[in-house]
This record gives structure tokens, sequence and C-alpha cells, in this order.
């Protein structure tokens, strides 16, 4: 997978956020952005999965360009924004498969009995990526009794759940320690072995060599890193 941008730019209101923006990402690359707050780094990201329209510029997926409101990126993309969307009535378990289930998996949304959520949970896929983001043994603990961290690691487990080549990651490592941030390191790494890409905003070293460095400013230009 190839995803590309061309004079890319967005306006919120009168405003313009950003304009002229170029940048080329391919498998196994990290592209991170970096800038001060309200340069344009979140709304960079929202362009690239398709919550904000573009006034100015073309994305391009395979060298095919992706018209505004098309949602042919869509199927390709996870992206973990500031907040965490956790529901806190919900288990740790039946939050992961909620989140499997709107991304197409097949799950089935009753609780208990059979083909509920728990048995759906028994497939494999959400224990492992829970252990991924060190959740392990904690499936069935209602989501409100988790911390800010834990709440950060549940969501980023989606990364884990679900199969998708288009990493978007906005300050991914807000809330975790460092071992969590390691966990996370790690995730990235496998993921991007596999031929994965991640456009990553992140104030902070995410423990991965980037690939391109993408800086918001007066004048947006991307770097090739060595």
């Amino acid at each position: 997978m190839n995803l590309g941008g061309e004079g890319l730019a967005c306006a919120r209101g009168e405003r313009q956020i950003f304009a002229g923006l170029n940048f080329t990402l391919g498998p196994g690359e990290l592209l991170l952005a970096r800038g001060a707050n309200g340069s344009g780094k979140s709304s960079f990201l929202r362009v690239v999965a398709g919550l904000l329209h573009p006034s100015a510029g073309t994305l391009r997926l395979n060298g095919s360009v992706l018209l505004p409101g098309a949602a042919l990126l869509s199927p390709h993309v996870i992206y973990i924004g500031h907040q965490d969307p956790v529901k806190p009535s919900f288990s740790v378990e039946e939050n992961l498969l909620f989140w499997m289930g709107m991304a197409g998996h097949a799950v089935d949304y009753r609780r208990g009995g059979q083909g509920g959520l728990r048995e759906a949970a028994r497939s494999g896929r959400v224990e492992a990526a829970l252990e991924a983001f060190g959740l392990a043994g904690l499936g069935q603990i209602p989501a409100r009794f988790l911390s800010a961290g834990q709440k950060r690691r549940l969501n980023l487990a989606r990364l884990a759940a679900i199969d998708r080549p288009l990493w978007l990651l906005d300050e991914p490592a807000t809330s975790l320690d460092s071992a969590a941030q390691e966990l996370l390191a790690a995730s990235m790494r496998r993921h991007r072995q596999q031929g994965g890409l991640i456009i990553a905003v992140s104030h902070t070293d995410l423990g991965e060599d980037v690939t391109h460095l993408l800086n918001f400013g007066p004048q947006h230009r991307m770097e090739h890193m060595a």
C-alpha cells in the first residue's frame, strides 16, 4: 500500500489551518508530524482519515485519486484520536468487541448465552490484543474501573484486534507509563515489519525510527530521515 498527498489544504470556518502540504508514505514507513499546538497536525490526520474534507489538494491511494467524501480509504485505516471512546458500562472485552464490530468483524452483541459477547471473545483475537497492551486478565472488568492509562491501552488494543494497514495515531503515548510506551513501540514495530504504514502526531519519542518528518509551521515541509 502506498499513500500520498499533493497540495493539501485545510480550512475551518474562515481560518486557513494549513496549505500546500505534500507527503508520501510506503510499506513499513513511519511519518511523524510535529509542530506547535494549533498548527494543523490533528486536522491533517483527520483529513487523511476522511473525517475532514481538504479545501484543496488530493490524496492518492496506490496512485489513484481519493475523491472528497469517498470511503475508499476507510477500510484501510485505524484512527486513534485524542479521546479514548471507552464505554464505562461495558467490560474491557465488550468495548474491544464493539469496536471490532464497527470495523466489520462478525460480532454478536447479545450479552451472555450462546453466541453472546463473551462467547465471541473466546476466538483468541481479543485476548491477544489485550495481552499486547498489558491488559491480560482484565477482560471482564467494567471499563469504568480502569485508570486513564488503562483506558488508553484499551483504545490502543484496537490496533492489535483489527487488521488495517494504515495507522493514524494522534498523541498515542498520552497517559502511558514507560512500560506501556514500550508495548506501543513493539506493536508499531511489528506492524511496520509486516508492511504496515503509520502516520503519528507526537511530542514525545515513540521509540521507533522515523522514516519521514513532517514539520508544521509557517512553511510545511517533509524531511526524509536517514
